[in-house]
């Protein structure tokens, strides 16, 4: 599906100035790659780190600490690109205007979720006043304003996300509450006992959550007063913010009829047509969407190493599952396949719990390998444990072991 790139150098539009555009340009540069990269993004900061938006809301990083290197790039800020021309090998912006290329890298992310719930948006049509989506730089610096003069805060949603910005309101002073319709916190990276002791660590920082809820309607005519829940009981706010996760923005890709499913589709090579790629968050990979940083980084290289020159031949296979979240002191990780086994599952699991300490630790193991893991609380042999986990080596004679720094292999 990929083409050759031409005999001169190339220049390379990156559609999107996020974490994994600004990879690619950064990598692009490292490996000595050879022609123009040039980097368009809408927003009109240059390129910043989204994992810590949180720690920007809690005032520990400023909003320039967070930005982003990108090499030898021009990063084109506040220029919306609302059309693609993959035969012609033009990009159109907002302003009408055009510009040229010779490769195509989509980077275009994913915009938040809004949930159905009623009353979410004002006569305008936009957010009710009180009530924040949280993505962007801009989207945190209205979320600090408002905060400080809030009363209480409600997150919708307990994923990564919802849980990073509720401890991040809660260090801020305000009490807070999560409404989040699975069983438990974090259902995607976490089992149910690790989520019961994040809900613990929690409501220790003053974090209230009612998992197993759905919210359904906001009341308030003017200024958001409460969130109603599907039960009918109504917790009473007057700051909502919005974290029911992301959907791959997909809309130029789609228009320009470029193959989408949930993801702009890619293969190997992340290509998805001649000429025409995608990474990250908007690119899905035998079909699958990752929305993480980790895996963005990992394609991003790839096709750094492929248009470079570097390695043409460099190939993504996949990423193997990793998560992780820093919040104070509700530090998780999470990889691989971390699921119970069912009757005929063939797999072991080991457990420590310390209530304690707040701790939980789990080991998933499959003869004598590694094939998932879970460390909540105490992360001192992360390290340890996934190196054995991505390098699939063999397990030791006691794999107890992993779970201390002392006895981890080096």
């Amino acid at each position: 599906m990929a083409v050759p790139a031409p005999a001169t150098a190339p220049r390379i539009a990156v559609v999107g100035a996020g974490m994994a555009a600004a990879r690619f340009a950064q990598q692009f540069s490292a490996l000595g790659g050879a022609g123009e990269i040039v980097l368009y993004g809408a927003e009109p900061r240059a390129p910043y780190n989204r994992v810590l938006l949180a720690d920007v809301l809690t005032g520990r990083y400023d909003a320039q600490a967070i930005a982003l290197p990108t090499g030898a790039a021009v990063v084109r800020t506040g220029r919306e690109v609302t059309a693609l021309d993959p035969a012609a090998r033009t990009v159109r912006f907002a302003d009408g205007t055009t510009a040229a290329h010779d490769v195509l890298v989509l980077a275009t992310g994913a915009n938040p979720v809004l949930p159905p719930i009623r009353g979410l948006h004002a006569p305008d049509g936009g957010l009710k006043e009180g009530v924040h989506s949280f993505r962007t730089v801009a989207d945190c610096g209205r979320l600090a304003a408002d905060a400080a003069h809030a009363s209480r805060a409600v997150v919708v949603g307990g994923g990564v996300l919802g849980v990073s910005a509720a401890r991040a309101l809660a260090a801020a002073g305000l009490p807070v509450e999560i409404v989040h319709q699975a069983p438990h916190l974090v259902e995607r990276h976490l089992d149910e006992e690790a989520g019961a002791v994040l809900r613990r660590g929690l409501a220790e920082l003053g974090v209230e959550s009612y998992p197993g809820n759905r919210a359904r309607a906001l009341r308030g005519t003017g200024r958001v007063t409460g969130v109603e829940l599907a039960t009918g009981h109504v917790l009473d706010t007057d700051l909502v913010v919005l974290a029911c996760g992301v959907a791959p923005r997909t809309g130029l890709a789609r228009a320009a009829g470029l193959p989408v499913a949930a993801g702009i589709t890619v293969d190997d090579t992340l290509a998805c047509a001649p000429g025409v790629y995608a990474i990250g968050d908007c690119a899905e990979h035998r079909g699958a969407v990752h929305g993480l940083a980790g895996p963005a980084w990992e394609q991003a290289d790839v096709l750094a190493a492929r248009l470079s020159g570097a390695d043409p031949a460099a190939r993504y296979t996949g990423t193997r599952p990793y998560a992780r979240l820093t919040a104070g002191p509700l530090e998780y990780a999470a990889f691989g396949d971390c699921a119970d086994p069912g009757p005929a599952g063939g797999t072991d699991v080991l457990r420590l719990s310390d209530a304690t300490r707040g701790s939980y630790k789990k080991l998933v193991l499959r003869g004598d390998r590694l094939v998932g893991g879970i460390l909540l609380g105490d992360l001192a042999a992360v390290g340890a444990l996934t190196r054995v986990f991505e390098r699939d080596e063999q397990l030791p004679a006691d794999p107890l072991d992993l779970l201390t720094i002392q006895g981890a292999p080096r």
